[in-house]
Parts: structure tokens; sequence; C-alpha cells
């Protein structure tokens, strides 16, 4: 049974990916350090990241390259474990703890007040060939009852297209967009 049991999981990893697993799946790490965890807010002083709207060429598992006049590729044998718009979400949420140490709350927590909303547009999130670059482009809203505020963050890291460098720089590019979201909102 113990022998069945790491085939089996292989065997439905594949079927997600269309019968080939890819040779690498990316996820998304912060960097920023981890802190204490335990934290109160008072009524208005939340923070709730909201999962931000992407296009289609980048809410799907496969990391885009843009090859130019709006053409649109994707990295050989590498995919994200969830969607970018997840992964970042969930990222932008864990950094904005550890940089502001403010209370973050998960939007699906409906009964708790919101605070501060943070809302967004990802913009860029792949690889682009024309510079050599992974960008990561976010439009952050964020709402403070009546006071609505947007600014653009965008960030880049060094990589060479294949799936050996692209994941490490989009994962490196993310997190300072994130770094950046974060001291934004915690002003």
């Amino acid at each position: 049974m113990r022998l069945l049991l790491p085939l089996a999981a292989a065997l439905s990893l594949s079927a997600c990916f269309g019968g080939k697993t890819p040779a690498v799946l990316l996820t998304l790490t912060p960097a920023a350090p981890s802190t204490n965890f335990d934290r109160t807010a008072a009524a208005g002083e939340a923070i709730t990241i909201e999962l931000p709207i992407a296009g289609r060429e980048i809410r799907q598992v496969r990391v885009p390259v843009l090859e130019g006049s709006g053409q649109v590729t994707y990295v050989k044998d590498l995919q994200y474990l969830d969607t970018p718009d997840r992964l970042f979400q969930q990222l932008l949420s864990e950094t904005v703890k550890r940089v502001t140490g403010r209370v973050v709350i998960d939007p699906r927590q409906t009964g708790i007040d919101p605070g501060t909303r943070v809302s967004g547009v990802l913009q860029r999130f792949g690889y682009d060939t024309a510079t050599g670059q992974v960008v990561v482009t976010y439009d952050a809203t964020a709402t403070r009852g009546a006071t609505v505020q947007t600014r653009r963050f965008t960030a880049s890291a060094p990589a060479d297209g294949t799936n050996a460098t692209v994941g490490p720089a989009i994962n490196t590019a993310a997190n300072d967009v994130a770094t950046q979201v974060a001291r934004w909102i915690g002003g």
C-alpha cells in the first residue's frame, strides 16, 4: 500500500496537467522576514487583500512569454502550481503581514470589518524576450472609507527564457512588487 500511494499521487498530478507533468512547478514564496503574528486591530485598521484581476494570458498555469507585437507564447516545462492571480494574492497578503505588522484579513471573512481594501490588476506577470527580463506590474487600488488611492508598482529581474531562470526571476520580481505595495499601504 505504501508503494502504491506515491504512484497514485503522481498519476493524479499528471492528469491535472494533460497527461504530462511539467519539469518545474512554480509557486511564490515570501522574501520578507517572518515576524510575530499575534496582532490586534481596531475597527477600520485591518487590511483586506482582494484577488487581483488578470488577463487571460496571465490567469492560467502556463508562464507567459511576451514575444513582441502582442504575440504571447509560454515557457517550456514551467507551470505555476496555481494561477498567478491567486499566488500573487497570497504572496501580497503574507508580505503585508510581515512588512507592516498589521492584521490582514482574507476577503472570504465577510463578517469582519475589512478595513483598508486592496484590489488591483496584474498587468504583466511573465517573461519579456525584448528585454530579457521577467516583468511584474500591478496596478493597486487602496480603499479606506471614502478615500480611494491608486498606484502602479512594477519590478523586473533578469532571466534567459528557460525554466531554470524564469521561475526564480518571477519570485524575485513578485516579491519586489509585494514589498513596494506593503510599504505603500503601511505608510
